[in-house]
Parts: structure tokens; C-alpha cells; sequence
């Protein structure tokens, strides 16, 4: 797959999202999904693909920790759609021995017991859904965060095998909320509260006029640790410093 890289990028490395999405899923079929967090900009990419293919992949990973918000927010996408996402939770035996070994807060604790948290309830589902791909698509934007300045359209997942597509990483804040707005797509309330970027409600909060996008996010770790796991550049997690 990796072999393909070069042919792919030079080929659809500069479509628009919705072509680069449509060549994708006549290419891969069932073979690609959509990882989607509720967030704007995956409700963009939602809109795009259910447009192409009302059978598109699109899957949730439901941490047990996410807010009611996001939870209506499945619910309401469902029936603008009419489709079901594909859920993938939590192992649950390997839960309860983090919570009974560590707590249900765990994260608050250190970047080491927060990215443990992590590694339970949001990489191992991924992985198991990464396991039946060939391609997974992100919302990932490069305005996002200085953990995200390098983020290509197209590129390859070292730790994960797979080709990855992010075909909004050129896009602006306003770009993704114009979408939304000409399409009438249902998005997260929590947006409206200053939550630009929503995770599990325990490691969310709203930002102040001026933050950066993702200062909400685990707002007690510095921002170059910002990420959860989720997100690899040649196999290990993108760390860039702000200068």
C-alpha cells in the first residue's frame, strides 16, 4: 500500500475535498472510512461523503466519557441522513482495571496516566477499526494546532499501515463554518459555547477570546502534548514547538 503513496498523491493531491473524497471511495469501497468526532469539520466531511455514497463507513469512537452534546449530535446526524454509524467502545475488562487501579480521573494526575486513558478508550478501538481499512479519512486542519502544521492532504500512517486523508487540511475556521451553514449541517451545540474542538467532557472546556483552537483540550498539558494518540507522523506522534 505504502508503494501507491507517490502515484496517489501526484494523481489527487490537489482535488478539492469532495472530488478527492469521490475518486477515494470508488477506489477502496468499503475498505475506506471516515473516523468522525462529532466536530465541525468531521460533520463537513459527513455531509461530502454520505453525498457520494449514502453506504459510507463513518465511525465513532465512543470513549464513555463524551459529552450529552456530542451524543445528540449522533442522534441528529442519524436522522438528517438516515444512515448508522459504525460504534466502537472501550475494551471493557481493560476499563474497569485502569478505573479501579488509577480512578475515574486519572487524567488530571500526569501526561502519562492521561495518554493511558487514552490508549484504553480511544486508540485500541481505533486500532480494531484500523485493522478492516485501507484508508481512514480525518478532519485534521493545519490551523488546528502546532501539533498539526504539518499535515498533509494526503499522506502515510507509519504506525497504523494505512493510508490516511485529511482533505480539509488546507481549509480556514471560517471556510469549514461557511460550509456548514450553506448546507444546513447539523454540528455540535458546544461550538456555539466557544468549544472549537470537543473531546470527552472531563478533558474539554470552553476558550477565551485570543486562545488557540485546541487551548481546550487537556488546557493543563503544554500545547506540543495536545494530542491524544490518535494522530502519528513516521510512526510517532507529530511534535511541533511553538517559536
Amino acid at each position: 500500500m505504502q508503494m501507491e503513496l507517490s502515484e496517489i498523491q501526484s494523481r489527487y493531491g490537489d482535488y478539492p475535498a469532495p472530488e478527492l473524497l469521490r475518486e477515494m471511495t470508488a477506489r477502496y469501497g468499503s475498505r475506506i472510512a471516515l473516523a468522525s468526532s462529532l466536530g465541525a469539520e468531521d460533520q463537513v466531511l459527513t455531509d461530502m461523503l454520505l453525498a457520494i455514497d449514502p453506504a459510507a463507513r463513518i465511525f465513532v469512537l465512543d470513549t464513555g466519557r463524551l459529552p450529552q452534546e456530542t451524543y445528540a449530535t449522533i442522534q441528529a446526524t442519524m436522522r438528517r441522513y438516515h444512515f448508522h454509524y459504525e460504534i466502537y467502545a472501550p475494551d471493557s475488562a481493560e476499563l474497569e482495571a485502569l478505573v479501579r487501579e488509577h480512578g475515574p480521573d486519572l487524567f488530571y494526575e500526569s501526561i502519562e496516566l492521561r495518554q493511558q486513558c487514552c490508549q484504553v478508550r480511544k486508540l485500541q478501538p481505533l486500532q480494531r477499526v484500523l485493522g478492516t481499512l485501507d484508508v481512514w479519512i480525518t478532519g485534521l486542519r493545519r490551523e488546528q494546532a502546532v501539533t498539526r502544521t504539518a499535515t498533509q492532504t494526503i499522506e502515510w500512517d507509519e504506525a497504523h499501515q494505512l493510508l490516511k486523508l485529511n482533505p480539509l487540511a488546507n481549509w480556514t475556521t471560517e471556510e469549514v463554518w461557511q460550509y456548514l451553514r450553506d448546507h444546513q449541517v447539523p454540528y455540535n451545540p458546544l461550538h456555539d459555547r466557544n468549544y472549537p474542538s470537543i473531546g470527552c467532557a472531563p478533558c474539554t472546556r470552553a476558550i477565551a477570546a485570543g486562545e488557540d483552537l485546541r487551548a481546550g483540550r487537556w488546557w493543563w498539558e503544554a500545547p506540543e502534548h495536545k494530542e491524544c494518540g490518535l494522530h502519528y507522523r513516521n510512526g510517532r506522534l507529530e511534535r511541533v514547538r511553538e517559536t
